[in-house]
């Protein structure tokens, strides 16, 4: 039998994530596009890069109105 290679997938490291990378993928799976993330790594298309960034972005900003808004009602 000649020598087959199967094809190599990228594995997820067991090793602890960051914040924003931490929200990168669950931006990422809420979108659908988990996959693509785990496949592609750095080598997404534009589009599917742009909006996983611009949801984290509406996240980003999300909880930082929300600390504001906790901060202004703990401070008397």
């Amino acid at each position: 039998m000649p020598n087959e290679k199967t094809p190599k997938t990228k594995k997820k490291s067991k090793k602890k994530l960051g914040p924003h990378e931490q929200l990168k993928w669950e931006t990422a799976r809420e979108l659908g596009l988990e996959d693509d993330l785990a496949n592609s790594g750095e080598q997404l298309s534009v589009r599917e890069a742009g909006k996983i960034g611009g949801q984290m972005v509406k996240k980003l900003i999300q909880a930082g109105r929300q600390a504001l808004a906790k901060e202004k009602k703990d401070f008397p």
